[in-house]
């Protein structure tokens, strides 16, 4: 089997005869124990590491309790994963790189003076990411990570990484207001554009980057919970409206962990506004009568952008659905079947693991076997480049049961802490 990810296959048959998913979590975590950072790190940023490390306090319990070896500990991951069903992952950062404040995917961009030392640890865990992945050859595929600072540099991380073999992909910083950065509609990025879509990098934008700090009050963390999917959506309608895809038609976009049930919606509303404003500003352009709001709104749009929202959607998007909810199962075929890619979200806690068969029954059961195997595997190893040669006979004794995920699930896990299995949620409007 390759790594096509048609949906004419199950996957595996294992050696007691049973039909077998081969399931990719397209939403994972990994990272290094701080200090384990310091050998990947410039030595000319040695002495400064030291010195900051040695105060530095993780402000995240995970982090630091018995159990934060998920994170870099190879051997513990690939049993968890295989007792969980998985047999491959795509591999989100997680951990403090070198210099940060926080966890590199939710800090906000680095100012003018702060860059270089950023840039640099964030480097490191590209390196180590390299090594982390190598160590389970076709079964990770490492997420790298950019600054939006300085584009020449990124550029020239795409390039190492694709050497590399980091095949996951580019992970795109965030924008919020008042990060001091061109919006991702600007043609700033171009050059970044450009190199992936050359090289077939996919370019990943995960929830949580784009959101502009809020604060710690109460209500500050509600409205983050609220509004954080909407920053992530952003850079969608930012790219299209932008025109890289049309500068760029082989560019590829994953939005990841931010649902996927907002999607149909969110294209209804991108085709009616595109539509609007290129139809003013065309009936204005063929008329004598004054240019209304909305065709100055308008005016080049048609031939900046190309294509409009949903064509670019089902030619060059994707979506990292992580544990995809029973309420936005029917909702597939509008999002695109070849499109979704679940995950696992391993090792966080808001994560199926150790219950992904259940999550899985949860969501896909009498949902057609040819379906469910696009969405838990092979589309992640059409667009990661998974090979399924390699990933099937790890299946064959692994894979949950095409059988066993038919079966629907009649009450959550005890213990479970996946939101997947809350009762009640329904299609958010982002």
């Amino acid at each position: 089997m390759t790594s096509t990810g048609s949906m004419d296959s199950v996957g595996s048959v294992g050696s007691d005869g049973a039909d077998r998913y081969t399931v990719i979590s397209a939403d994972c975590h990994a990272g290094a124990d701080l200090l384990d950072y310091r050998p990947y790190l410039e030595k000319r940023y040695h002495d400064e590491f030291d010195a900051w490390a040695a105060t530095y306090v993780n402000p995240y319990e995970d982090l630091v309790a018995d159990t934060a070896d998920k994170n870099w500990n190879s051997e513990r991951r690939i049993a968890e994963l295989e007792e969980d069903g998985i047999v491959a992952e795509v591999v989100f950062p997680n951990t403090i790189p070198p210099f940060f404040p926080s966890g590199s995917l939710m800090a906000p961009a680095p100012t003018a003076e702060e860059f270089q030392r950023c840039w640099a640890g964030l480097r490191a865990h590209n390196r180590w990411l390299a090594d982390f992945c190598a160590a389970a050859p076709g079964r990770r595929a490492g997420v790298f990570q950019i600054l939006l600072n300085d584009v020449q540099e990124a550029v020239q991380e795409v390039r190492w990484a694709v050497e590399a073999g980091l095949r996951g992909g580019l992970l795109l910083p965030g924008t919020p207001p008042g990060s001091g950065l061109p919006e991702l509609y600007s043609s700033t990025y171009d050059p970044i554009w450009a190199v992936c879509a050359e090289l077939g990098v996919p370019v990943n934008h995960h929830a949580g980057s784009a959101s502009p700090p809020l604060g710690d009050e109460p209500a500050a963390r509600a409205v983050y919970m609220v509004e954080t999917t909407w920053f992530s959506h952003r850079a969608l309608w930012h790219l299209i409206f932008g025109g890289a895809f049309r500068r760029h038609p082989d560019l590829r976009l994953v939005l990841t962990e931010q649902g996927s049930g907002w999607i149909p919606g969110v294209l209804d509303m991108l085709d009616y506004y595109h539509g609007r404003l290129v139809a003013a500003a065309t009936k204005t352009s063929t008329a004598s009568t004054a240019s209304t709001a909305e065709s100055k709104f308008g005016a080049g749009l048609a031939t900046s952008m190309g294509k409009g929202p949903s064509e670019v959607w089902r030619d060059n998007c994707f979506v990292g659905a992580s544990f995809m909810r029973p309420h936005e199962v029917p909702l597939r075929e509008r999002i695109g079947i070849e499109k979704i890619m679940w995950g696992s979200d391993y090792p966080h806690d808001e994560g199926t693991y150790p219950y992904s068969r259940e999550g899985l029954r949860f969501a896909y059961a009498r949902v057609p076997r040819d379906e469910v195997a696009a969405m838990v595997g092979g589309n992640a190893a059409r667009v990661y480049g998974f090979d399924l040669d390699t990933l099937d006979p790890i299946a064959a004794k692994v894979g949950p049961t095409v059988t066993e995920i038919a079966e629907p699930l009649a009450e959550p896990p005890e213990g479970a802490t996946s939101p997947v299995f809350a009762r009640g949620a329904s299609v958010r409007v982002w």
